[in-house]
């Protein structure tokens, strides 16, 4: 799973709260660039992005691994704040497969992987061991 933001402190918590669910190899990136970098040397069972960063956007991320053969098929959820949420329908179009609002709740984070998930057959290295967590 790679988690992408430009603010470490967000990072720190999705890291988190996916730690509380049970999801441990969690990586970090803070922009696009970067994550697509890492991307390109290993796959992920999911990407988190954040809407807004630089030098490279979550949504300029999107598109580029939407259009590369190699990682078309990596589920991708974008978030980002309640103010910019009219952006998803632009990430809808591009191809993502779902979108969070921050800040979220634990649980939404959780419910959001399973169903991204459910959609796209959950890769075994990556299920969830532990969706009785209740948070």
């Amino acid at each position: 799973m790679l988690v992408v933001d430009d603010v470490p402190l967000i990072r720190a918590v999705v890291r988190a709260t996916l730690e509380q669910v049970g999801l441990t190899d969690v990586h970090e990136a803070g922009d696009g660039a970067a994550a697509l970098a890492m991307m390109n040397q290993r796959r992920y069972g999911l990407v988190i992005a954040d809407w807004n960063m630089h030098p490279m956007t979550g949504y300029e991320l999107l598109r580029q691994v939407r259009e590369d053969p190699q990682l078309r098929e990596t589920p991708f959820v974008i978030m980002t704040t309640k103010e910019q949420a009219h952006c998803f329908v632009a990430a809808r179009r591009a191809g993502v497969n779902a979108c969070l609002v921050k800040p979220f709740m634990p649980a939404t984070l959780r419910e959001t992987v399973e169903q991204v998930w459910s959609m796209n057959l959950a890769p075994a290295a990556e299920t969830l061991t532990d969706t009785t967590v209740l948070l």
